[in-house]
């Protein structure tokens, strides 16, 4: 039985490193409808491999008995074969995933070949279920069958609530109407802003087209309201499209700084950017309208206490190198009558994504500190602010260029973490952090951290556009308790 032991603890070992790394990170299917099936599939998997190694973990099946161990090992094959086929039919597997998978099935089988001999002589002695001890190995088992047992019901659990009504029916999205209603293509449209963005379109009467790398998370997200494409070429020539709202891009702090992690933010950014410029050379009428995302960090890591507004010189690094090439490629429209603006965004706060859940955790968990000296400044925006000042630039048929996106009011660190311990009523405790810590830990991506800029939205409050978010403390008080302190900025009259 140790061959046998052995191979069963290999297949767990291998199992658990597809399921987190691969169903887990990767791929993130618990929050992917259209992987309802897969999840109830891994859910029942699960449950067989729980049972199956909670039965072999201390005793011995004989006689009859072995005729549920051959059961449980049946119903794990049928589950895999129907698993790939599901698998194959609704997303496409990395390459690491299809090998696992492959040695997956190849131990497993060994695992049955190795299995037989025992099956048999189990079942020549008379029917009876006996103690048995494998040592550190049972204890292995039992855990994981345990283990399996709450992962099976996560996944049941996520898979039964994919199963029920889109999110488009559950969060009541109805189309609005407008006269002069615009075609607004918006790419990004199913991340954390994109899809609050189209939401306000839609309510409002806009048309809508959405460029989705995933159409099932598009049609889950805003069903029949907009239209789905997943490459523009579906766009034929005589399409009327009026504006172009580009939000698409990797998150800047989803990784170190690799040189192969900036590349792929570069490119994510820079890829669908030229494509959409291919679209405006070939459309046989041209939008009017071009608004690009951007980011505070074309001013670069800033320490000291300058105010920062469209003007102000760009800074150094390859966050300012990011976002000058992304502003760049997007300008070149303009060769086509269209009018651009880059909105350089602040760090976006909302309570269903963005940066405050990550900032918050260790706050809940009382272990609230500050990161570096503290004083840093942080410029940030609330969603619903952003998405507003979206639908301003979209409406101001003149406003071209760059325009900050960020709240009137920046904060220094310290000031920012005090705000989230009072709105989550923790403490906060008066340990720093280190920024050479920090530096060591994360490199060059420690600067979103550790450095920051002290941005002012100058054009648009020239413009006359309102925040309903001013402060810190509204912002946290709207996330976390659901209390709309707004606020609303003074109008400024002038030139932007």
């Amino acid at each position: 039985m140790s061959l046998l032991m052995t191979l069963l603890v290999t297949q767990l070992g291998l199992g658990a490193i597809d399921e987190f790394g691969h169903h887990e990170i990767v791929e993130r299917l618990p929050q992917r409808r259209e992987a309802r099936v897969e999840l109830a599939l891994h859910a029942a998997r699960e449950i067989a491999y729980a049972l199956l190694f909670g039965a072999l973990a201390w005793r011995a099946w004989h006689g009859a008995w072995v005729a549920a161990i051959v059961a449980l090992l049946a119903i794990e094959i049928v589950i895999t074969l129907a698993d790939f086929i599901v698998e194959d039919r609704t997303r496409r597997l990395p390459p690491t995933e299809r090998v696992l998978h492959t040695v997956l099935a190849v131990n497993f089988g060994a695992i049955l070949a190795v299995f037989a001999p025992t099956l048999l002589a189990w079942a020549r002695l008379p029917p009876a279920i006996v103690p048995a001890d494998y040592g550190a190995t049972s204890w292995l088992l039992a855990i994981a069958g345990a283990t399996l047992l709450a992962y099976s019901v996560r996944n049941a659990l996520a898979a039964r609530r994919h199963f029920g009504p889109h999110t488009w029916q559950r969060c009541c999205l109805r189309p609005g109407r407008r006269a002069g209603a615009r075609h607004v293509l918006v790419t990004g449209a199913t991340g954390f802003i994109g899809t609050k963005l189209v939401y306000r379109l839609v309510e409002r009467g806009e048309r809508v087209t959405v460029l989705a790398r995933r159409p099932a998370k598009a049609a889950d997200l805003f069903g029949p309201h907009v239209a789905i494409v997943g490459d523009l070429a579906m766009l034929p020539a005589h399409t009327q499209v009026d504006a172009i709202v580009n939000l698409a891009g990797e998150s800047i702090a989803g990784g170190l700084w690799t040189a192969r992690r900036r590349a792929l933010l570069l490119e994510s950014r820079l890829g669908v950017t030229r494509a959409l410029l291919a679209l405006v050379a070939r459309l046989d009428r041209k939008p009017t309208t071009w608004v690009n995302a951007s980011a505070i960090g074309y001013y670069g890591a800033r320490d000291g206490d300058e105010q920062l507004n469209e003007k102000s010189a760009a800074g150094t690094g390859f966050q300012t190198n990011l976002c000058t090439r992304w502003e760049d490629a997007a300008a070149r429209a303009a060769e086509y009558g269209v009018r651009v603006a880059a909105l350089r965004i602040a760090v976006v706060l909302g309570r269903d994504g963005g940066a405050l859940p990550a900032l918050a955790r260790p706050v809940r968990l009382f272990a609230g500190m500050c990161l570096g000296t503290g004083r840093q400044w942080f410029s940030w925006i609330h969603v619903d602010d952003l998405v507003a000042l979206v639908l301003f630039v979209l409406d101001e048929r003149t406003l071209a260029g760059p325009v900050n996106a960020a709240a009137p009011e920046p904060v220094r660190h310290a000031e920012l973490m005090a705000a989230l311990a009072a709105a989550l009523h923790r403490p906060l405790w008066p340990l720093k952090v280190p920024a050479r810590l920090l530096a060591l830990a994360l490199g060059e991506l420690a600067e979103l951290f550790a450095s920051g800029q002290r941005v002012i939205p100058a054009r648009a409050l020239a413009l006359g556009f309102r925040f309903r978010y001013t402060t810190i403390a509204t912002a946290a008080a709207e996330i976390f308790d659901g209390r709309a302190h707004a606020a609303s900025a003074t109008r400024v009259s002038g030139s932007p």
